[in-house]
């Protein structure tokens, strides 16, 4: 009977999303706004369907939050249509490095001085919190490989980016509690954890993203083969590039970006297209799709429409699942004055303060470092990093408080951030569009 409810939910779930998804963009509403309320309401302060005690169940919470990590920054990666040398990538970089760097610290004050914590436990929080998510950020993210939008490339890009630059703070934290090897005088630390972790990260994915890439481009342009299975070849590419990472003690969230990233930019030399059913057909046909896929001039495309549609659904799936266990697990969080004006305070305060100092000197416009100011999304990330700490041995009275925070800024995060972004990405849109016009007629 359980089954039968729980295959009643879901289903009724994502039909209503299938059916009203083009209404919800033109609404100040977010999908993720709706899985937090079901969560809830399936939790044990509604229907008692789900209770996903977050110190019982944190090795689960933990593998669900990651793959749905790796899903997104995949699909971050395949967005991306320019390199890391490119100058577009200065403002992301900022953003992830500084402003990330900015916020710890800041988080981590506030925590000393008004929440009382150790200088660990602070550090700790600050990294759980300073990530902004891929996961929710959709709406606030590039829509194709060539949009040049300096808001949502710079949001894409640093959602890509800092979730993997996150991680050194969370395991400085653990190490100042007691629970990870810093080395002597944090050696390790700045040598593992730091300068490999991030820099290997990146360099496994690119290699591995580059070179499968090219190989299946090559085998199905110049010999037909590996035709197909497009969505084995974006699974494998995330497990590969992860597994290879980990077990290097370098970071799977960076690789799996960098491999996203180097995979959309393997390009085929095109030859000229003579194949009929392309001529012929255009893309009506399963015989003009394989063609595509094996012709010289369209395999790279093709390979990645291919590619990035399937991560794309992955990725709402993904969405789904951990956003509702988010919204079950908000009845296992205590809420005091305390929690929700640290809430606010981090997105009014903390988050504006980070990217201003972040960006100083940089070439954004008065609407461009608003609105990266506001849209500091906190999500999925975070909920990751918080099962990660509870695993590696936090006390039960810290882990309970570090839930508190974090169950409470995500879900903040997310209702703030999804009735605000239809309206203030729309006002955007007109406002550049209008500065286009009245530049035209002025020339």
């Amino acid at each position: 009977m359980t089954f039968a409810i729980w295959a009643l939910i879901i289903g009724a779930l994502l039909t209503t999303m299938a059916l009203s998804g083009t209404s919800l963009k033109r609404l100040p509403l977010s999908t993720a706004m709706l899985y937090l309320a079901a969560g809830f309401g399936l939790g044990p302060a509604g229907l008692a369907l789900m209770a996903p005690d977050p110190q019982v169940y944190s090795g689960i919470i933990e593998r669900v939050a990651e793959v749905a990590v790796l899903i997104s920054l995949f699909a971050v990666g395949l967005k991306l249509g320019l390199p890391l040398t490119h100058k577009s990538w200065r403002l992301p970089i900022r953003l992830a490095l500084v402003s990330m760097t900015i916020t710890v610290a800041l988080i981590a004050v506030i925590a000393v001085l008004v929440l009382h914590f150790s200088l660990g436990a602070a550090i700790l929080l600050g990294a759980i919190l300073a990530p902004t998510d891929p996961v929710l950020a959709s709406d606030v993210q590039v829509l194709e490989a060539n949009d040049r939008d300096r808001l949502r490339f710079s949001l894409t890009g640093e959602g890509g980016l800092n979730d993997g630059a996150a991680f050194p703070f969370v395991m400085l934290g653990l190490g100042l509690l007691g629970l990870h090897d810093l080395g002597t005088d944090g050696w390790r630390w700045l040598a593992i954890d730091v300068l490999w972790s991030m820099a290997g990260g990146l360099m496994v994915g690119g290699v591995l993203g580059t070179l499968i890439g090219r190989l299946v481009v090559y085998l199905r342009s110049r010999h037909k083969e590996s035709v197909g299975f497009d969505e084995f070849l974006a699974l494998g590419l995330v497990a590969l590039a992860y597994g290879v990472a980990v077990l290097g003690h370098a970071s799977g969230f960076m690789a799996v970006f960098a491999a996203g990233l180097a995979l959309q930019r393997v390009k085929e030399q095109p030859g000229e297209t003579s194949n009929p059913a392309i001529l012929e057909t255009g893309l009506q046909s399963s015989q003009a799709k394989e063609a595509l896929a094996s012709d010289s001039q369209y395999a790279s495309a093709y390979m990645m429409q291919e590619v990035r549609g399937f991560n794309e659904q992955l990725e709402r799936i993904a969405e789904v699942a951990v956003v509702l266990v988010v919204g079950a697990m908000l009845t296992y969080t205590y809420l005091h004055a305390g929690v929700l004006w640290f809430a606010l305070l981090l997105l009014v305060v903390v988050r504006p303060v980070s990217v201003w100092l972040g960006l100083l000197g940089a070439p954004v416009s008065r609407d461009q470092r608003i609105l990266i100011s506001w849209f500091g999304i906190r999500g999925i990330g975070s909920i990751y990093y918080l099962m990660y700490a509870i695993n590696h041995g936090l006390s039960r009275p810290l882990a309970k408080e570090i839930i508190a925070l974090t169950l409470t800024m995500v879900a903040v995060s997310i209702v703030l951030h999804g009735i605000s972004v239809t309206p203030l990405m729309n006002l955007y849109a007109r406002r550049n569009a209008w500065r286009n016009n009245r530049r035209r007629t002025i020339r």
